[in-house]
């Protein structure tokens, strides 16, 4: 029986900036202040990460009556609504917020049109936390969309003043079609100067499209709650290779690689190289001689962290400060 020869790495893979950004936040939060700090919702959705911060002393929580009074407390990487926001400051608590920056951008976006009268479409997934902290960013007048029917029965009060804007990780393929429809339905509709997809969402999905016409199977390394993840699953699927999403090289299956010659591999924005080199050693013992890296997007991106974060010029693991 064929085994696997070659393993093709995508470029890039893993963490994104956000993704460094925000987990650094709490690891200096941990180091400055010390144990528990408290973060409100996963920090990123990786079970590896989040156990990770939990075994240094991260608490994460999704009530804030669950935060003792005076605790630090971190916003995740997702972004929080209003409400949120303002709970936390009534309930007195010291807070950092690692909202991804592209995350932020789309939140002021928001703030500022709808000063302007805009009503607001945004695409995205119901239920993630991402959106329910955009949706949030308003008490109303913005309005949600998962699919193109969905833009068929969205009724906005008026549509002189009507914007769009997407989660920042969704499928560009999806989104495309789906803005497609609503500027079809809306055609004096506003949309983003740049995107909101994120660069890091794009540069992933590019490099899986580059990589599944030359593998047999694809394998994506990420947890079941990242939607990005699961864009990379489905967009290698759609491309007609066969492809699997592992939390970690212990869910991979030998029966995945029988007959296959070539395994592309691949990573979320919110899941670690650690993983990926454990996946690698366990396709290894399946018969994989080679890994090649594809050629892709050098990403040099780097957030700066919120003040009252910085260690006097001392960085803890995630590099140098912002």
């Amino acid at each position: 029986m064929k085994q696997p020869q070659e393993v093709l790495l995508a470029e890039p893979r893993g963490f994104c900036a956000g993704v460094d950004r925000a987990i650094e936040i709490v690891e200096r939060a941990l180091a400055k202040f010390g144990a528990p700090i408290y973060v409100r919702h996963e920090i990123v959705h990786n079970t590896y990460v989040v156990n990770d911060l939990k075994a240094k002393g991260a608490i994460f929580i999704e009530e804030l009556a669950d935060v003792p009074p005076g605790a630090t407390l971190i916003f995740s990487a997702h972004g929080v609504s209003k409400a949120v926001q303002n709970e936390a400051k009534a309930r007195g608590f010291h807070i950092f917020d690692a909202t991804c920056p592209l995350v932020s951008k789309v939140h002021v976006e928001v703030a500022k049109l709808a000063q302007e009268g805009y009503e607001f479409i945004m695409i995205g997934h119901k239920g993630h936390p991402e959106v329910e902290g955009t949706l949030g960013q308003l008490d109303g007048g913005i309005h949600l969309v998962e699919d193109v029917a969905d833009v068929a029965r969205v009724q906005p009060a008026q549509s002189d003043k009507l914007a769009v804007v997407t989660q920042t990780t969704l499928s560009v393929d999806d989104a495309a079609e789906i803005m497609a429809a609503v500027r079809a339905r809306f055609p004096q509709v506003r949309e983003p100067k740049q995107q909101d997809i994120c660069y890091a969402t794009q540069n992933r999905q590019d490099a899986v499209k580059l990589m599944s016409g030359q593998v047999d199977l694809v394998i994506v390394v990420g947890s079941p709650t990242s939607s990005n993840s699961n864009r990379l699953r489905e967009l290698a699927e759609r491309l007609g290779t066969t492809a699997y999403m592992v939390d970690s090289a212990d869910e991979l299956r030998p029966a995945w690689f029988a007959g296959i010659a070539r395994v592309g591999l691949t990573a979320g924005a919110s899941a670690p190289e650690v993983l990926v080199a454990e996946v690698i050693e366990r396709v290894k013992t399946l018969g994989a001689v080679s890994v090649r890296t594809l050629s892709g997007i050098e990403e040099s991106i780097k957030f700066p962290l919120p003040k009252g974060l910085r260690m006097d010029g001392v960085a803890p693991s995630g590099g140098e400060e912002g």
